[in-house]
């Protein structure tokens, strides 16, 4: 059995696991929920992607469910700081998480991580899935990925990416980018995609790889500069901009996927109507263009359906690290 199906097999008994205990511990009766005012905790800098979309979803939740439907940004600590607080929180619905692939990723980037994604939360829905983005710096001359990897090889010690949270689909981008072309960047995280942008903006880092939603208004307005998408097609949204196979590195897709999860032992039948709530908002957003215009596909799971594949995409994802020896930090 080879390294990936042993991490899948793997991940996929802990989630397993991790759903009889979240149903052996959740209270029985969730019939009036909800209530009262519905927290979704952002564990990133505001304005950021997934910052954006977390409020689109959050308002089109408070129409549906008739309760406030608040976003709460707690950044710190390449997210965690935001996904203890919903872990350590009343497992009763009203506290949840809403972030990226990032999330799922806490175990295998971080030394001494606060606690499992996998086993010591819900997964509740997953959302919509999104192309990355790479600018780099307008200081530098480079046009396409294929002459940043031949720079980057001649003066490595020139050549700095930044990156939202370590964990995050850009961190992991910028990984297979390195892998790919046999290069060595300096890989520095930040507190979200905000300061990152306004680092490669300023000139102090070179290049950065995000949500392409947030990242092309100031490629547009000519403060950094665009150089290729992470899918293997372009994206309609920006349908000038090449793919990363375009330009020069072919092999380089990568997507950022977003979910909602909450702490163990909420009630089987609250995690089932949040996932009803999120799909309902979802297709409304989708309906309505809006998801479309932040370049999101809509995505419809069940919460296991959810859960599975995120063991998968973990698996996978742990393979590619450890397939450059990428250490915890």
């Amino acid at each position: 059995m080879s390294l990936r199906h042993r991490l899948v097999a793997a991940a996929v008994a802990a989630v397993a696991a991790a759903a009889l205990l979240a149903a052996a511990a959740a209270p029985a009766g969730a019939q009036d929920f909800p209530n009262r005012t519905i927290k979704i905790v952002v564990p990133f800098a505001a304005g950021g992607g997934v910052d954006t979309l977390a409020r689109l979803l959050a308002e089109r939740m408070q129409a549906r469910l008739g309760v406030n439907v608040i976003v709460e940004n707690r950044a710190g600590a390449s997210g965690t700081l935001g996904g203890q607080s919903v872990q350590q929180s009343t497992p009763d619905g009203y506290t949840l998480l809403f972030s990226s692939n990032t999330h799922s990723m806490t175990k295998q980037v971080m030394a001494k991580p606060p606690y499992d994604p996998v086993t010591d939360f819900v997964s509740i829905a997953r959302v919509g899935a999104a192309p990355l983005l790479t600018v780099m710096s307008t200081r530098m001359p480079q046009k396409t990925l294929a002459e940043v990897a031949a720079a980057a090889k001649a003066n490595p010690d020139q050549w700095t990416a930044g990156t939202p949270a370590l964990g995050s689909p850009g961190h992991l981008a910028t990984i297979e980018f390195m892998r790919l072309t046999g290069t060595k960047l300096t890989v520095t995280p930040y507190r979200g995609t905000a300061p990152a942008l306004t680092d490669v903006a300023g000139g102090h880092i070179q290049l950065l790889t995000d949500a392409m939603v947030v990242l092309l208004p100031m490629a547009r307005d000519g403060k950094v500069k665009a150089m290729a998408i992470t899918t293997s097609k372009r994206s309609t949204l920006a349908p000038d901009i090449p793919t990363a196979a375009e330009s020069g590195v072919p092999g380089l897709e990568v997507i950022s996927w977003y979910g909602v999860w909450g702490p163990l032992g909420i009630p089987a039948d609250v995690v089932q109507s949040l996932n009803k709530a999120i799909q309902d908002a979802t297709r409304e957003l989708a309906s309505s263009g809006r998801l479309t215009e932040i370049g999101v596909e809509p995505i419809y799971e069940t919460p296991e359906a959810f859960a599975k594949f995120m063991a998968t995409d973990v698996a996978h994802n742990a393979e590619l690290l450890a397939s450059v020896g990428f250490q915890p930090q």
